[in-house]
């Protein structure tokens, strides 16, 4: 389909069938904005919008994303009854679109972009979804897999008890602070007024380091800016940590307290009051996002221990999150790791038979 409301409308009420109100992690204004071409990324990508309807209702949907010069397609924003023969449906229609548009490989899920949401959730379906998490429904890699989908990268969020009393000040990552705190490193967190100015300097690391991902795509510094700017007003500055050397940015830190769905929904003034008092002390932080420039090696470590401070003064638990398998991120106070979330890229080649 493409602009017609009608399958617009039942495109975005799918979702609401599924999921009861505490999992729903739908941002329906995003949906909508991509769906209508009005989303500040559109301009990168093309999409191709399905819906499969048993008589009038919806029972599975998706999009189709497709950018120039790359031979993959991407899959996203699936959502499915639990139904192989309404999957089955979905995806061969899928299948049979890409083939003729000359596409041999189709990656997901992945939503539109790198820089809104992908991965598919395995395990864990009894928690209630945190803050950022793609979650879905605990049949969907079933669906996946039954339509020729192989995985092809695997995530991990860890989940970490809380530090125990006086059990915040020792180990290597006390020492990688003092270690880089004596060579003239500061590990600061930045003021509100000063976030905007600190977020282009965020870009051009994140650009350099996050450009070997599996599903990477660049944006301009300006549509960077306009999609994250409004994490200003969702954060608590203390979770958010700039290190400079000689007065270069050279890392950085972004956490948020762990809002669940809070911030996909409707903004209501109750929802504002709930925001702001998670903002003030919060039960549980997600991880999100640290960058460090390649010179600068274990300097990882003494921002850790900057969060760990937090964290430990707010006797909170945390998330890590998103953490690509093998990499030395997942191993971060691996003593308080109490388990993890796990999350799968998959794959598949159109030309095989399924």
């Amino acid at each position: 389909f493409d602009n017609e409301e009608e399958h617009i409308n039942s495109f975005l009420h799918l979702p609401k069938t599924l999921y009861n109100k505490n999992q729903l992690m739908q941002n329906e204004a995003e949906e909508r904005a991509l769906l209508c071409g009005s989303h500040v990324l559109n301009k990168y990508f093309k999409l191709y919008k399905f819906i499969v309807y048993s008589g009038s209702i919806a029972v599975a949907r998706c999009m189709i994303t497709i950018y120039p010069d790359d031979r993959t397609a991407y899959i996203g924003f699936f959502e499915c009854i639990d139904d192989l023969n309404c999957s089955r449906a979905l995806f061969l229609a899928v299948d049979d679109f890409l083939i003729k548009l000359g596409y041999t490989q189709v990656t997901g899920p992945v939503n539109c972009s790198f820089w809104l949401q992908y991965r598919l959730k395995i395990n864990r379906f009894d928690d209630l979804p945190y803050v950022s998490e793609p979650y879905n429904l605990p049949y969907y890699l079933k669906l996946f897999e039954d339509s020729g989908y192989n995985i092809c990268e695997n995530y991990v969020s860890n989940i970490y008890n809380k530090l125990p009393l006086f059990n915040h000040k020792k180990g290597k990552y006390v020492k990688r602070y003092e270690e880089f705190t004596s060579k003239g490193y500061k590990i600061v967190s930045p003021s509100k007024a000063e976030f905007k100015v600190i977020l282009k300097s965020i870009y051009g690391m994140l650009i350099t380091l996050y450009c070997d991902f599996p599903i990477f795509k660049y944006i301009s510094e300006e549509d960077f800016y306009l999609h994250f700017n409004y994490f200003e007003s969702i954060l608590d500055f203390r979770m958010v940590k700039i290190v400079y050397k000689n007065d270069e940015i050279v890392g950085f830190f972004i956490g948020l307290p762990d809002y669940k769905n809070l911030l996909v929904g409707k903004i209501t003034l109750f929802t504002r009051l709930k925001i702001a008092l998670k903002k003030i002390r919060a039960g549980n932080y997600v991880m999100l996002y640290m960058g460090v420039k390649s010179e600068h090696k274990g300097l990882g470590s003494a921002i850790t221990q900057a969060i760990i401070e937090h964290v430990y003064r707010m006797r909170s638990t945390s998330i890590g999150a998103f953490i690509k398998v093998g990499k030395v991120t997942g191993n971060y106070v691996k003593d308080s790791i109490k388990d993890k979330y796990k999350y799968v890229l998959l794959t598949k080649k159109l030309d095989e038979k399924e």
